[in-house]
């Protein structure tokens, strides 16, 4: 069978149907339910309930079957049709969506939680099965999550479980092996990323205390925010002395923590330069460091055509020339200039 076409495929056009039908939809229903006709009419009632919980869903599904689009998605949009017909229908005729809202949604949570867990089941299934091919986590649940969930869903869960696991599960010191390259020992970066968590702390209680005189609720949203994002930091901090640059026979492999890796054949590499001089403000020049000036260099890596640096939440950027900071530039400089000029031909 073939794969399901990206939702990209579609032309723009197609794009507005699948969102604008159901929406349109959904505010025809509102319309119709602020009708006084609707005060009189049992028939329109249950009508209305029934094009709220089913109908809307119902075409939703149909526009985004053939999509990349999570068929999970429906359940929001039946959601949605609960909340407006709670809101905006007549307390007195209520009765129908009440009897789904007891009965319906209960039955359709368990299976969608049902759905979840046998996915949630077969991915680690499937991690069992990739774990003996990479000793990095990292990589090995990019495979899990590229196989076993939708392609729009897979980027966000990846960046989501990897903060948790470097954070939280991987406390065990990383061993160096002697094909491999730290880049976080002699680096300011892990101490700046600590200093931007007791920032976030602190400007968190200041900014609880003066929002919680206006607002409760909005101060324990902004609490519950920062907290999240200094978690979101703590994995990002971690996973720099988990995930070494390495120079493997299968090519080089450049890592910046989880928020950013590359992967290079070393025949695409044409030059490795030691420099600690300000990267040129060129169209392809970039860092592997998304903190830019914040973090210096020691090793400038141009290539021959134009590669790719993946980062967080799947947002990639192309690249020709890489600066990046070594704690041993020198060796990498060596090793990675051996493992080149074993890859050009042999003069006769």
């Amino acid at each position: 069978m073939g794969s399901k076409p990206s939702f990209s495929f579609f032309r723009a056009p197609y794009k507005r149907i699948v969102f604008g039908v159901p929406f349109g939809g959904l505010a025809v229903l509102w319309a119709l339910m602020q009708a006084p006709l609707l005060q009189e009419n049992d028939a329109l009632t249950l009508a209305l309930t029934a094009d709220l919980l089913f109908t809307i869903p119902l075409v939703y599904f149909l526009l985004i079957r053939k999509t990349d689009i999570p068929k999970i998605t429906v359940f929001p949009m039946m959601l949605l049709g609960v909340f407006l017909g709670s809101y905006f229908l007549p307390p007195q005729k209520q009765t129908y969506l009440d009897l789904f809202k007891y009965w319906g949604l209960p039955l359709i949570e368990l299976s969608v939680l049902i759905l979840i867990g046998l996915k949630v089941s077969r991915a680690l299934k499937t991690y069992t099965t990739f774990k003996s091919l990479s000793p990095d986590f990292y990589e090995v649940l990019k495979k899990v999550c590229l196989q076993e969930f939708p392609k729009k869903l897979a980027p966000l869960l990846i960046s989501e479980v990897a903060v948790f696991y470097y954070g939280f599960v991987r406390w065990k010191k990383r061993t160096i092996l002697p094909n491999e390259y730290s880049y976080h020992q002699k680096s300011g970066t892990p101490s700046l990323l600590m200093g931007l968590i007791m920032v976030i702390g602190i400007e968190t209680v200041a900014l609880h205390f003066v929002l919680a005189k206006w607002s409760t609720v909005a101060a324990w949203i902004l609490t519950g925010l920062s907290i999240y994002s200094a978690i979101q930091v703590f994995g990002f901090a971690k996973s720099l002395s988990q995930r070494p640059i390495c120079c493997s026979p299968d090519g080089l492999v450049l890592r910046y923590g989880i928020l950013n890796e590359t992967k290079l054949n070393y025949d695409q590499i044409g030059a490795v330069v030691l420099s600690t001089e300000s990267l040129k403000k060129e169209k392809y020049s970039r860092k592997i460091s998304p903190f830019g000036d914040l973090e210096s260099h020691n090793v400038l890596i141009h290539l021959k055509q134009l590669g790719t640096l993946e980062g967080l939440y799947g947002f990639n950027k192309k690249f020709k020339t890489l600066a990046l900071h070594l704690d041993e530039p020198q060796q990498f400089k060596a090793q990675l200039d051996r493992a080149i000029a074993a890859t050009q031909p042999l003069e006769d």
